[in-house]
C-alpha cells in the first residue's frame, strides 16, 4: 500500500496493493492494522455505496455533531472528490483538495472527520462506496455550496451539474457552521 499525503496533509491519497491476472483482481480495501501503520485508526461503523449519473454533483456534506471520517473509493467509473477543511483553528482552514478517483486506478482517499465532502462524476456513471466512523444523524447535517467563489472549486465539467434542490440550498463557506 502506496499512502501519500495531499496538500491538507491529514487528507490521505492511499493506493492499496492491487493483484491480478487473466482471472481479474483482488485488493483489500479495509484492514484495520494496516490502515492504523498509516493513521487511520478508526472504528468504522457504517458503509454507504451510491451510483450516479454523469455530472452528478453530490457534496459538500457533512455533520457538524457526529463528524464523520470517510474511506471513500470507485468501484465503477470515475468521480472527481473533494475534501474542503472547515476546522477553524486548522493552518488549512478553507483549503480544499480534489483527487480522481476511477475504478481502473483504485485508489482511495482518507477525509478525517472536520471535513466537509463531496464528488461529481466525470464518467458515463459511478459506484461510489465509502466507510463512515460514524453514524449517519440528519439533524446534525450541513452542506457547503458547490459553487462557493470563496472556495473557488475547480469541478472538471462541461456544463451545470446535476446537483440537488439541499445541496443547490447549501449555507456559503462563510455562513456554514466550522468545527472549533
Amino acid at each position: 500500500m502506496n499512502v501519500t499525503p495531499t496538500t491538507i496533509p491529514d487528507v490521505l491519497l492511499i493506493e492499496p496493493a492491487v493483484f491480478g491476472d487473466e482471472r481479474g483482481f483482488f485488493m483489500e480495501t479495509w484492514q484495520r492494522q494496516r490502515f492504523a501503520e498509516i493513521g487511520i485508526d478508526h472504528d468504522f461503523v457504517q458503509d454507504n455505496y451510491s451510483r450516479s449519473a454523469y455530472g452528478t454533483l453530490r457534496g459538500l456534506h457533512y455533520q457538524i455533531q457526529q463528524p464523520q471520517g470517510k474511506l471513500v473509493w470507485v468501484t465503477s467509473g470515475e468521480v472527481f472528490d473533494v475534501a474542503v477543511d472547515i476546522r477553524r483553528h486548522s493552518a488549512t482552514f478553507g483549503q480544499w483538495v480534489g483527487e480522481t478517483l476511477t475504478a481502473d486506478n483504485k485508489h482511495m482517499l482518507w477525509i478525517p472527520p472536520g471535513f466537509a465532502h463531496g464528488f461529481c462524476v466525470t464518467s458515463d456513471s459511478a459506484d461510489f462506496q465509502y466507510k463512515c466512523t460514524d453514524y449517519y444523524a440528519p439533524a446534525h447535517e450541513r452542506a457547503i455550496r458547490w459553487d462557493d467563489p470563496a472556495l473557488g472549486i475547480d469541478w472538471p465539467l462541461t456544463g451545470a451539474p446535476i446537483v440537488s434542490d439541499k445541496d443547490q440550498r447549501a449555507d456559503t463557506f462563510h455562513t456554514a457552521e466550522h468545527f472549533s
